[in-house]
């Protein structure tokens, strides 16, 4: 493929959860599943493999963080071992669990970009 794709453009698309080509279908179906193809403009969105990609980032982006949660959680209620525990646990989840979408919308859009297919084994 000899055409010009702009990253930019496309990993903002898969942020937004639209396809990285047209910029109005749906990129994920559900919460992390990505359609075989594009409903507005047919591109081939289930050619892209994410893999371990979003995870990684979602990982390290949530350890960068969890240092200042506890930091910041400890100091402003001096909660008890066991609370603290469960503060930073339930606040660590659901960031990571939000993250994750949105890390994945975009990592598909720069393997669009990138034009990084599956092609087979």
């Amino acid at each position: 493929m000899t055409d010009e794709r702009d990253s930019r453009t496309a990993i903002g698309r898969g942020l937004l959860n639209k396809c990285p080509n047209c910029g109005k279908g749906k990129l994920l179906r559900g919460y992390l599943g990505v359609p075989a193809e594009c409903e507005v403009c047919h591109a081939p969105l289930g050619r892209y493999p994410a893999a371990d990609g979003p995870a990684f980032f979602t990982m390290t982006i949530m350890l960068l963080l969890l240092i200042p949660l506890i930091g910041f959680t400890w100091v402003l209620f001096r909660p008890s071992p066991v609370m603290l525990l469960v503060i930073t646990g339930v606040i660590t989840t659901l960031v990571t669990l939000v993250l994750l979408r949105f890390i994945k919308g975009a990592f598909i859009g720069y393997l669009w970009a990138k034009n990084e297919q599956d092609r087979g084994a």
